[in-house]
């Protein structure tokens, strides 16, 4: 995901009330979408790089599970990606 990208996914899911940041990547190079699980997990969405869309969910830094990549999210618009991520099921924490 490009930062621009990043951002207005973001602002999206803001606007819908949901708890999201850019994620940024350690080398600077990588962006995603992070959104706060009210359980305390957060899901950092398309962090890797990789065409698509899915989420690694986390707790306290610790990979508990993901979303798996939905398939033709490659090709999702704005409003798409923003749907997608506002009604994921992460599961039971």
């Amino acid at each position: 995901m490009l930062a621009d990208e990043a951002e207005q996914v973001v602002a999206a899911l803001v606007a819908q009330r949901v708890f999201a940041h850019v994620w940024r990547g350690t080398a600077g190079s990588n962006y995603g979408v992070r959104v706060v699980i009210a359980d305390g997990r957060e899901a950092l969405w398309d962090a890797d790089g990789a065409a698509g869309l899915e989420a690694q969910v986390l707790r306290d830094g610790v990979l508990v599970g993901f979303v798996p990549l939905i398939a033709g999210s490659a090709e999702f618009t704005l409003e798409q990606t923003v749907a997608a991520i506002a009604e994921a099921d992460y599961g039971d924490g």
